[in-house]
């Protein structure tokens, strides 16, 4: 009786202790209000606001793969096997691939302010790449800023190609397109102020650090400006540059023509002071003067045909042509055949050899 007593207090108490428990209010937390990300047109596509900001952001980049053969690709490298096996004594020479594959990180951020836009812009760039070192051929890995600058109206600070570049804009749609350079062929740090008018002048100005033998060795800048007037029919510019560590000038003067839709010309000249040939960060083209001209050809909806034809008065002489094709909406497939004559002696250049170049671009863009 009193074993029986003893489990049925127990089993009592048990579901008294149950009881209570159930009895208690379960409380469950609000979910937090979700905040969808709002997509922002004002800039584009591809833009969307950051979340709890009136700031928009992009995120893009691409995945690039390039090879090169010929004058395009890596010219007269040590045969390693033959070079270890005769002592290092004959040195026999052979051509092999330029190969680089590259994932380039964007972001874009900009947000509108009294004071006009505010941009803040970068691109990293992470790749693998062929090169030559005490020429053997090697490959190896670098991690590269292209770009990271701030704009405010009309204002920009920050590392990116030079201003006697991009104010100007580029040489033609090929991808060898500074085979003979048209101003500085490595980025820089730069200060610059561009006034955009409403009838299609602008002019703009900008002092720069240079790079490598360029970059420099005083308080005086590197200084470059321009004006330009564009229309729906094209469009002309003019640029001076001086370089404040050699102590030498340049200019270029360019004309922009839109035939129609689908085809489009340019010409583009550049003058120097050239002083026994010395350095010149603004005119790295050799001799006194040079001439770009080329054309970009719509001929579908998928496929551009771009050319460009260079030549100096030192008689250095380049034709490059290529055919960017979309294969699918985001991948883009470029061959691109080059040409050279009177080019060995080039300072600028690296290559000797075949006057013929080839080189294929596999780009997927996101």
């Amino acid at each position: 009786m009193n074993i029986r007593s003893f489990f049925l207090g127990s089993t009592a108490a048990l579901l008294a202790v149950s009881g209570a428990r159930a009895a208690d209010a379960v409380v469950v937390a609000e979910p937090e209000p979700v905040e969808y990300v709002r997509v922002c047109d004002v800039y584009g596509t591809g833009f969307y606001y950051m979340p709890g900001t009136e700031t928009c952001l992009r995120v893009g980049g691409y995945i690039r793969y390039d090879i090169g053969v010929g004058f395009l690709g890596e010219e007269d490298v040590l045969d390693k096997k033959d070079f270890v096996e005769s002592g290092g004594v004959t040195r026999n020479l052979n051509d092999t691939y330029y190969k680089r594959a590259r994932a380039a990180l964007q972001l874009d951020a900009r947000t509108e302010t009294e004071l006009g836009t505010l941009r803040a812009y970068t691109q990293v760039n992470f790749q693998y790449t062929t090169d030559v070192e005490d020429d053997f051929t090697t490959a190896s890995d670098a991690v590269d800023l292209e770009h990271a600058y701030i704009e405010l109206g009309g204002f920009l600070i920050g590392k990116t190609d030079s201003f006697f570049l991009t104010f100007s804009d580029f040489a033609g749609n090929v991808i060898q397109d500074d085979l003979i350079g048209y101003g500085p062929i490595d980025n820089t740090h730069t200060i610059s102020y561009t006034f955009h008018g409403s009838n299609g002048f602008s002019a703009g100005v900008a002092v720069e650090e240079g790079y490598e033998e360029f970059t420099l060795d005083s308080y005086v800048p590197h200084v470059t400006g321009g004006v330009k007037y564009t229309q729906g029919w094209g469009g002309v510019s003019v640029m001076g540059g001086y370089d404040s560590v050699w102590e030498e000038w340049a200019a270029k003067a360019r004309l922009d023509v839109k035939f129609n839709e689908t085809f489009s010309a340019f010409v583009m000249a550049g003058l120097k002071d050239d002083d026994d040939g010395e350095s010149n960060f603004y005119g790295p083209w050799d001799g006194d003067w040079a001439i770009w001209t080329g054309f970009t050809a719509k001929v579908s909806q998928k496929a551009m045909i771009n050319t460009q034809i260079t030549y100096t008065d030192s008689e250095d002489f380049i034709a490059v042509a290529n055919v960017m094709y979309e294969l699918v909406p985001g991948l883009r497939v470029t061959p691109e055949l080059v040409y050279a004559d009177n080019f060995d002696d080039d300072v600028d250049s690296d290559f000797d050899g075949s006057n013929f170049g080839g080189f294929l671009r596999i780009q997927r863009n996101f």
